[in-house]
């Protein structure tokens, strides 16, 4: 690996970008296409209705260099819909994922899946004979922690949501 690869690997680092947008389909699409047209990648994307009526917002995640995001914030200033584009990386910002995990369990190992899902501070949201369904909210890294540690026991599906994100509004020393 040449040092012109290594500069360039550190150089990109994951942002999350906050889109305010009229709620319109079209307009979800239309971002899609930007980053498709112009091959940027997107870690995860959210779309979901915004507090005010016929406003949605869009949450996601890219890696890139500040110049790729940069680039990336003002092609999605150039769509029609988009109201404000906020970059929350460098901000102090709340960042959830919700996670749906589906485990196989007997009762040989269901005792220490609901000891990890405890751990974890998820919850159980369905149980059978021989499955139980996991809900947990949290980081990235968080998440993935805890598929990790129960991918021994069979994990038959998992269904994430992606990012979602805010601005922390709280300035105090805490």
């Amino acid at each position: 690996m040449s040092t012109n690869s290594i500069a360039s690997v550190s150089d990109s680092t994951k942002n999350t970008l906050s889109v305010l947008v009229k709620h319109n389909l079209n307009t979800f699409s239309r971002i899609i296409g930007i980053f498709s047209g112009k091959g940027f990648e997107i870690d995860s994307i959210t779309f979901a209705s915004e507090a005010e009526p016929g406003m949605a917002r869009i949450t996601l995640t890219t890696t890139g260099s500040e110049e790729i995001v940069e680039q990336i914030t003002k092609l999605l200033h150039n769509v029609v819909d988009v109201k404000k584009v906020t970059n929350l990386t460098n901000e102090k910002f709340i960042e959830r994922e919700l996670a749906l995990i589906k485990v196989a369990s007997s009762s040989d190992n269901r005792t220490e899946i609901m000891l990890i899902a405890q751990a974890f501070k998820a919850k159980v949201i369905d149980l059978s004979p021989n499955k139980i369904s996991l809900e947990v909210t949290g980081i990235r890294d968080k998440i993935d922690a805890l598929i990790e540690v129960l991918r021994p026991h069979g994990i038959s599906s998992v269904a994430r949501t992606g990012a979602v994100a805010t601005k922390r509004e709280f300035k105090g020393k805490a």
